[in-house]
């Protein structure tokens, strides 16, 4: 066999390391691995309507959103061509394509388009950093602290006051000085907020009126004596493209319109009204567990689910969770670069409108060779365990107890301190 001959054979290997799937087409002058990455998958299923050979199909996505640990997408091996659109419009990039050896110059494909970026109106301040709910969000002072400009001064006089009507949480006080404290909340989708309340320790304070000069806000007065030129206040805020879904809930919590926020697609989610009874929501959650832009919530009344709609990225993963068919999303955009005038030009329009449609034209197979395929597996609805009514109301009362607890500022200072045998006298009073 001549060395022209044997460059034309292809193998296709399979490799689990950790939580990534790596699927490899390999020859002896190149190689292609698709890296899937099935924890960061949501289980949207773009990737498998978008796909010309069918190589792709969603696992049992029900199960996996209530608790089964598996890929929500699997692939046929055989059938798939390494073409990329998968990875090209995966929009929590769950998916990557590393290639190795001789390669032609590589085309320039549409992928989709989104961003989260800070733009000149930021700050910065900690809020986005703090309400992030995928950690994507890096914050990094780089103005010096208070102890590094003016030490703290013993037994000094004076009177500080902070304007709860004007100080936003911003955070930047606190990073500067000592002296204050944030106390945190979990944000909701209600409430991105990631604090309740800003409190200043007197005896750590020391009314150098530095405080004062760095609020954005003018919402800190103090009387004292200033020791030294205040900093300006200065710092990064990067995002982890990786980590980020472009929820929005750092454009949400912003008090300075200081994100650009575009998202992958563009859309309305809908609850189907006639569906809404057959919810479960204190037993099912799978919504809940999957959604990246994690929008979900149980109002007070506790009948229903209901959505915060901003935060939508319209990614279906919810519509393919759900059990009883509560919520429809319907695309009606899709923000990608252009497509450039190639060969494929007309496959990638197609699985573009894909998304839109709900239809995929493909490519004609009818000269592909044909292979025996594994039947679907049967789908096995899992029975839920029953609530025991009288220790829910047992639970509930002990959280309650905690959570009135926790909105008590003393008691919430104490907690900060970790000292046990303060916070269980706390909780009893």
């Amino acid at each position: 066999m001549s060395d022209e001959e044997k460059s034309m054979e292809v193998s296709r290997e399979m490799d689990i390391q950790g939580n990534h799937i790596l699927y490899k087409l390999i020859s002896d002058r190149s190689e292609k691995t698709l890296d899937y990455d099935y924890k960061r998958c949501v289980g949207c299923g773009i990737c498998v309507r978008i796909c010309p050979t069918k190589a792709l199909e969603l696992g049992p996505i029900k199960e996996i959103a209530t608790g089964m640990d598996a890929p929500p997408v699997m692939m046929d091996l055989d059938k798939c061509t390494f073409c990329s659109m998968c990875v090209n419009f995966c929009p929590v990039t769950a998916l990557e394509m590393r290639t190795e050896g001789d390669f032609p110059e590589e085309e320039l494909y549409p992928v989709l388009e989104y961003k989260v970026e800070m733009n000149e109106k930021c700050v910065p301040c900690s809020l986005c950093e703090a309400s992030c709910p995928e950690d994507a969000i890096t914050l990094e002072y780089t103005f010096p602290k208070k102890e590094e400009i003016a030490p703290l001064k013993e037994n000094a006089e004076g009177e500080i006051e902070i304007d709860t009507d004007k100080c936003n949480l911003c955070g930047i006080c606190a990073h500067f000085c000592d002296a204050f404290l944030m106390l945190e909340k979990e944000p909701t989708a209600t409430d991105p907020m990631p604090f309740e309340q800003l409190i200043v320790d007197e005896d750590m304070c020391d009314y150098c009126m530095l405080c004062q000069d760095i609020c954005p806000e003018d919402a800190i007065k103090v009387k004292g004596e200033r020791p030294c030129e205040p900093p300006v206040v200065s710092g990064h805020v990067t995002v982890d493209d990786d980590k980020c879904t472009r929820c929005g809930w750092c454009d949400a919590v912003c008090p300075y319109d200081a994100v650009d926020l575009v998202k992958p697609f563009e859309g309305d989610l809908v609850l189907v009204e006639e569906h809404i009874e057959k919810c479960d929501t204190q037993g099912c959650h799978a919504c809940f567990n999957i959604c990246p832009s994690h929008l979900w919530y149980v109002p007070e009344d506790g009948k229903n689910i209901a959505a915060v709609h901003d935060l939508c990225t319209y990614c279906g993963a919810c519509v393919n969770a759900c059990p009883v068919d509560v919520m429809k999303v319907a695309r009606s955009k899709v923000n990608h670069t252009d497509i450039p005038d190639t060969p494929w030009a007309s496959e990638w329009k197609d699985a573009i409108d894909s998304l839109l449609t709900k239809e995929r034209k493909r490519p004609d197979l009818s000269r592909a060779l044909e292979v025996e395929t594994e039947p679907l597996k049967e789908h096995v609805d899992i029975a839920f365990p029953d609530v025991d009514k009288e220790m829910m109301d047992k639970v509930s009362e002990k959280m309650q107890t905690a959570r009135d607890a926790l909105t008590k500022p003393k008691f919430r200072k104490i907690l900060n301190k970790g000292k046990a045998e303060e916070i269980h006298r706390s909780m009893k009073k």
